[in-house]
């Protein structure tokens, strides 16, 4: 039911131009970071879109980013301008590995790189438990091809291809010390030219302790003026930095500089990212900051190059606003997708779940302007957290409010429905059917973990604050977010008049990855049921 083959975006892609940015009229902007007068503020995107990579082809630039265990994966965004983003696509619809069809958190796809070469999009990431993964296409709405594993491999990840001058292909990767044994350090392999296989064990370009870096990861492997680049980050996601190798020779030896750090500014860690130039030759550089419970949000950065080094920011230092990118001409204001009506044959694209969806768990055509969720049985008691069907997406902005419509006329004994905010802290409205009408139960669950978790399912259920019955089939359900993450639930009959339930709750980042706000419908533990909730809408407002 995703939109894995995007049959109502295609048309409108050739009706508005094949690459145009799409520009929603539903779609309110809670975060825009065009100013529409020629400048842009950072983020520019305020959500979680973790390990960015973007590429420039003719005059559409494509970002992907890190994933984990929520699919669809690898989110594929298009921008004319570098600052205006929307939402195309997706490069994984399911994941070929079963252990995926339940929730392993923080597992899965990492630190993707997308490249355009021979007429083909490429994506590379590693898997730090299942080795590394291409896919490939034409088209970069999709569909992509299935996944084309290229290293039975523990631990590597963070990869990005090259493709020389002369065509010889290559692969540069970091190492995941909690797998691999291995950490802070760089290797490139030679690589078959269609992206399938390496050809050989590689050799070790840079060890981060020689030249006193920390968590050295996420390479991007470029060349320019004679030089090649690697565009690393160090020191992790809290306080790191972003660093620049460069060598006449792709196995160096590497001089290195660090080129963007923190400062005096409140931008913490500015690293991770992509390094684009544009049509007009001006280059920038794309990187996430982690602002938690929000996860990995996208800043932009002018980019200047001095004696053949790279100087990013202002002086080194990120920037709060600066003049947009010069593309040669000026672009529509758009926004990545939130609201849905539903209205659409298959399921809007900012869609995701915490594991890999089951086509038969919803439907939009049972009854047409609903999405109607089946109620989905757990074998064993769990907390929402580990539930595999829950319907998510990412907070967009700092604060916000989401309203849902529910009709629950059809859910069975014991079934459940409702609002979920989703992390390592879950706080959810969870509605019931009774004959006195629907049982508004406010529930939280708190999950502790391990440094090093492995993704299994966590101790623990869902705990009842608070509970009301309102009588009725159906119920308008709302959270609203205030700066920090705070989340203040509420309910209504008539969509006018909301009363808030239970204490407000604090939300929290699953491993890796933001906070996220969505739906569910489940039937009690062990128990099958034909029930099911009718979402009329999902809408995001201020």
């Amino acid at each position: 039911m995703y939109q894995s083959n995007r049959r109502w975006l295609l048309p409108l892609l050739l009706l508005i131009g094949p690459c145009a940015p799409i520009s929603l009229a539903q779609q309110p902007q809670l975060w825009s970071p065009d100013n529409g007068d020629g400048t842009y503020k950072n983020p520019i995107i305020f959500a979680d879109y973790s390990d960015p990579d973007v590429i420039r082809v003719g005059n559409d630039f494509y970002l992907t980013a890190s994933s984990f265990s929520c699919f669809p994966g690898l989110p594929i965004l298009h921008s004319m301008d570098l600052v205006n983003w929307t939402i195309i696509g997706h490069a994984i619809n399911k994941y070929p590995v079963e252990r995926f069809n339940t929730p392993v958190h923080g597992c899965g796809v990492w630190a993707p790189a997308i490249r355009f070469h021979d007429g083909q999009f490429y994506i590379f990431f590693g898997d730090p438990d299942n080795g590394i993964f291409m896919a490939k296409t034409t088209n970069p709405t999709g569909p992509w091809n299935p996944l084309v594993r290229v290293k039975d491999s523990k631990g590597w990840i963070d990869t990005c291809p090259f493709w020389d001058d002369d065509g010889n292909a290559y692969l540069i990767h970091g190492f995941a010390g909690s797998r691999a044994g291995i950490s802070n350090a760089l290797d490139i392999n030679r690589m078959s030219p269609d992206g399938t296989k390496l050809l050989d064990d590689g050799k070790r370009v840079f060890d981060g302790k020689d030249a006193n870096y920390t968590t050295l990861e996420g390479p991007k492997l470029y060349k320019r003026n004679g030089y090649y680049y690697i565009m690393a980050p160090g020191g992790g996601v809290g306080g790191g930095y972003q660093i620049v190798f460069r060598a006449k020779n792709i196995y160096g030896p590497y001089d290195s500089r660090v080129v963007l750090r923190q400062g005096k500014t409140n931008i913490n860690g500015p690293h991770q990212g992509a390094w684009v130039q544009t049509q007009t030759g001006q280059d920038w550089f794309i990187h996430f900051q982690e602002y938690l419970p929000y996860g990995r949000i996208i800043h932009l950065e002018p980019v200047r190059w001095v004696d053949d080094w790279s100087i990013m920011g202002d002086a080194g230092e990120p920037v709060t606003s600066h003049a947009k990118p010069d593309v040669g001409k000026t672009w529509p204001i758009a926004v990545p997708q939130t609201s849905d009506e539903f209205d659409q044959p298959a399921l809007s694209l900012q869609w995701q779940s915490w594991a890999n969806f089951q086509d038969d768990w919803i439907s939009l055509a049972e009854r047409p302007g609903f999405l109607r969720m089946k109620a989905v049985t757990s074998a064993t008691p769990a907390a929402l957290f580990d539930h595999p069907n829950l319907l998510l997406q990412k907070f967009p902005a700092e604060a916000f409010s989401v309203t849902t419509s529910l009709d629950l006329a059809k859910l069975g004994d014991g079934d459940r429905a409702g609002l979920v905010v989703a992390g390592l802290s879950t706080g959810a409205l969870q509605v019931e059917k009774n004959p006195a009408g629907l049982k508004i139960i406010r529930t939280a669950f708190i999950a502790h973990r391990p440094t090093h978790w492995n993704g299994n399912p966590l101790p623990g259920s869902d705990i009842e604050t608070d509970s009301v019955t309102i009588p009725g089939d159906k119920v308008f359900l709302r959270v609203k977010v205030s700066p920090g993450g705070v989340c203040v639930f509420g309910y209504s009959s008539d969509d006018k008049r909301f009363t808030d339930i239970g204490p407000a709750f604090a939300a929290a980042n699953d491993l890796w990855i933001g906070a996220k706000v969505g739906l569910f419908c489940n039937s009690s533990v062990g128990k099958s049921s034909k029930g099911f909730a009718d979402v009329d809408w999902f809408r995001f407002g201020k």
